[in-house]
Formats: C-alpha cells, structure tokens, sequence
C-alpha cells in the first residue's frame, strides 16, 4: 500500500478524447515528507510515518520536535502512518510527491465529511414516523427508549436517537484517478470524495483486488496560434524600354 495526504480543493469536469464527460475532483497534494520508518525489530510492525504542512516551532510539542529534527525538517501539523507500505524503501527525510501515483490508479480517499449539526432520529437514521393524522398524538418523536418489563430502564447502545449528524470519518472506495498534474501538485480523481473544500484526504492504494485501470485520454483544447498570412505578391516585370531606333538616313 502507498499513500499520500493533501487538501480536497473542490470539483470540476473534464472531457475524454471521445467526448464523454468525467466529474473530477480536485486534491491539492503538496510534497509530503517521511518522518519516521517503523520496523519489526524495534516497533513490532512495519510502516511508514508521513507528515504534512509545516508548523510553527512554538506551536509544536516536544515528541513532535524530536522526530522533525531526526528528519531534519519542520515540526508538521499531520502525521499518518500507512503499513505495510510499498514506500519502505524511502528514507527518513525523502519527499513524496504527487507523482506518486499515475492516472488509471484505483484509490481509496478517507476523510472527514461535512458536520450537518443537531438532527433528530427521521433525517438522521431514516426512522419511521407515526401517523400524520390530526388525532394522533405520535409524529416524529422518538418513541419508548428503555421500558421497565423489557429493559429494566437500561438504554442499548446504538439506539436511534436524535443527535450530532456528519463529521464521521469515511472512505470513498474505488475511485479512478483520471490525471496526475505535475506542475500543480494536483490529482484528478473521478467522483466525489468526502468532506468540505479545503479538508484532508489520504489518498492511498485501494484494498479492492482491482489496483487499475486504462487510464482515459483527455482532450484539451488550445489556443490555436494566429500567424499572419503571408499574400504573395506577384511579381513586376520591368521591360527595358527598347532603344530608340536610329534615324535613317535621307
């Protein structure tokens, strides 16, 4: 498995070769850098730490300090482990890129969906509601939660209640990256990804048995280059004027 950290930036299309329209997702992924490499023999497992976007040496703690410094970088504002990981052979201190990956890859995008606030139990976990009649006295509440002859008053966990709806952690599975921008630092990965512009995602190999696919040619239209047209002008023949003829005699 391989991954990488970055920043949804927002949506966009794109066009095939063929004409068909592809909705992309935009990720901003500036170079990570590998802060920590974990082995069997020391740490029981193998991985590999990454860090993302540098912090101000005031704002970060003293674990954070050491493992920048061992890096020889600045302290970071994330660290994510990825195990089992296709990037042991990096060092402590190489950057990663958004090179990483290459257009056709399938990926799995994790992050943090958008908070929708306090919901009740019908918008929030698809509850029934009861009669919408005029005498009924039931409409979207929600109902018994922990009766004395079934649960002596003790309330399962997971019960469907009213509550904080979004903000969850999620993973979008499958998904096709469709272009790899060099020069932007920038992945195009076809559908929606999860949480607000701006947000973190990892990026990373999926678990599916799939790892790729063809990848797409786009089409981009450029700005034709307007030469001006060269006229040929024709050419001018200058005749010599003929010589005057020499007078005759008499």
């Amino acid at each position: 498995m391989k991954g990488i950290l970055g920043r949804k930036a927002g949506m966009t299309q794109v066009f095939t070769a063929d004409g068909v329209l592809i909705p992309v997702t935009v990720v901003e992924v500036n170079p990570n850098v590998v802060m920590q490499k974990k082995t069997k023999e020391k740490d029981g497992y193998e991985a590999i730490k990454v860090g993302y976007e540098d912090v101000k040496e005031n704002r970060a703690n003293k674990p954070s300090k050491g493992i920048a410094a061992k890096a020889n970088t600045a302290p970071k504002k994330y660290l994510r482990e990825f195990r089992d990981s296709e990037m042991q052979n990096l060092n402590v201190g190489d950057q990663i890129k958004v090179d990483l990956f290459k257009a056709g890859e399938i990926v799995d995008v994790t992050g943090t969906s958008k908070g929708k606030g306090f919901m009740g139990a019908v918008y929030r976990n698809n509850q029934t509601i009861g009669p919408k009649a005029h005498g009924s006295g039931f409409h979207r509440g929600p109902g018994s939660l922990a009766t004395v002859g079934r649960n002596n008053g003790y309330i399962n966990k997971n019960r469907i209640m009213a509550g904080q709806e979004g903000v969850y952690t999620t993973t979008n599975q499958n998904l096709v990256i469709i272009k790899v921008d060099t020069e932007n630092n920038c992945l195009l990965i076809k559908g929606n990804i999860p949480g607000p512009r701006k947000g973190l995602v990892i990026v990373k190999t999926t678990v599916k048995p799939v790892k790729s696919v063809k990848a797409n040619e786009l089409a981009f239209v450029a700005e034709a280059e307007v030469k001006p047209e060269v006229v040929a002008q024709p050419e001018v023949v200058v005749e010599a004027a003929p010589a005057a003829e020499e007078k005759k005699e008499g």
